[in-house]
């Protein structure tokens, strides 16, 4: 019985030190560097009207869905895998939320539709990491392109519109006052998701999983089963950008979500969650998304094409892990 309680305490003295209550430069360096880059683009940018009160609402309603997948990949990374696929759940998700509002089934059912899509994908994915010990690199990789592929063969690469204007309203398209209703989702998205992560005990065994695997099971985690929910929910959670997509635009496209992934897991690890497993921060995944809205926001007003602002992502990615190793040798 003793050496039964010896290693709980171990095991929650691991979690303590992971979930970040230790000083960090990683769970800080996000809000330094976002203030940093809002000065640059309002000094650079003043004359342009970057810093009106229309662009910054712009931006949050430019990176809700971003945000919103981002604080359930944060759970994933934390475990020490990686979901690819959410780009593409997203397109399908729209797609086929689209496709159930056009046959009469209403708001509830549309938004079930969606929601229901993404969560499937979520726990194939999770079943065959889990249970057929697939990496999840190669697993989300292939479901990647399948789920895309689905997407354009539905519909066969053809926009599904969207009429009902209280869907459009309520997922996408409506503000309550001032304040974008997209803002508003990604809000309570992000209190739900840093509750779980911080509060919870399925938060602690999301961060002990990726911390030390084999030290979590020998605690009594579940390992397995906490891998297959956070699948779960990051399907469940780009299955609900995809509906949000859908609202915003009025209509499914395959073209939706199509290089989020990339911007996604740039702002889970900008945010100062750790490539390797073991270290989450679901406040710093927001502020992370919101420096890469603010970036893209700040380089499309300066005039950059698509191109250009792809270079500029793929850089950020590159220094984010890398300084996120740095800082793990530390």
């Amino acid at each position: 019985m003793q050496s039964k309680d010896i290693k709980v305490d171990n095991s929650l003295n691991t979690t303590t030190y992971k979930t970040g209550k230790t000083f960090d430069w990683r769970n800080y360096i996000v809000y330094f560097a976002f203030v940093g880059v809002l000065i640059y683009f309002s000094i650079m940018l003043f004359d342009d009207g970057f810093l009106t009160s229309n662009n910054m609402l712009n931006i949050a309603r430019q990176s809700a869905m971003i945000t919103i997948m981002a604080v359930a990949m944060t759970f994933v990374i934390s475990t020490g895998e990686i979901d690819l696929s959410v780009g593409s759940i997203t397109a399908l998700s729209a797609l086929t939320a689209a496709l159930a509002l056009q046959a009469g089934y209403g708001l509830i059912g549309g938004l079930v539709v969606g929601l229901a899509t993404g969560l499937v994908i979520g726990l194939v994915n999770g079943l065959l990491i889990t249970k057929v010990s697939i990496p999840s690199f190669l697993v989300t990789l292939g479901m990647m392109g399948i789920v895309k592929g689905l997407a354009m063969w539905i519909t066969d690469t053809a926009p599904v519109p969207i009429v009902d204007s209280t869907f459009n309203y309520v997922f996408g398209s409506g503000d309550i006052g001032p304040i974008p209703i997209l803002l508003i989702w990604t809000l309570i998205v992000a209190v739900i998701g840093h509750i779980l992560l911080r509060k919870t005990p399925f938060g602690r065994q999301t961060l002990a999983t990726g911390g030390n695997e084999n030290a979590a099971k020998f605690s009594g985690i579940k390992t397995g089963k906490v891998k297959l929910l956070v699948f779960i929910g990051t399907g469940l959670m780009a299955g609900f950008a995809g509906i949000l997509y859908a609202g915003r635009m009025h209509a499914g496209r395959f073209t939706f979500g199509e290089g989020d992934e990339l911007s996604v897991i740039a702002a889970v690890i900008l945010g100062g969650t750790a490539l390797s497993g073991g270290v989450g921060t679901v406040i710093g995944t927001v502020v992370g998304s919101l420096m890469m809205g603010v970036i893209n926001n700040g380089l499309i007003i300066m005039g950059l094409d698509v191109s250009q602002q792809q270079i500029v992502r793929g850089l950020i990615i590159i220094i984010a892990v890398a300084f996120g190793r740095k800082t793990l040798k530390k």
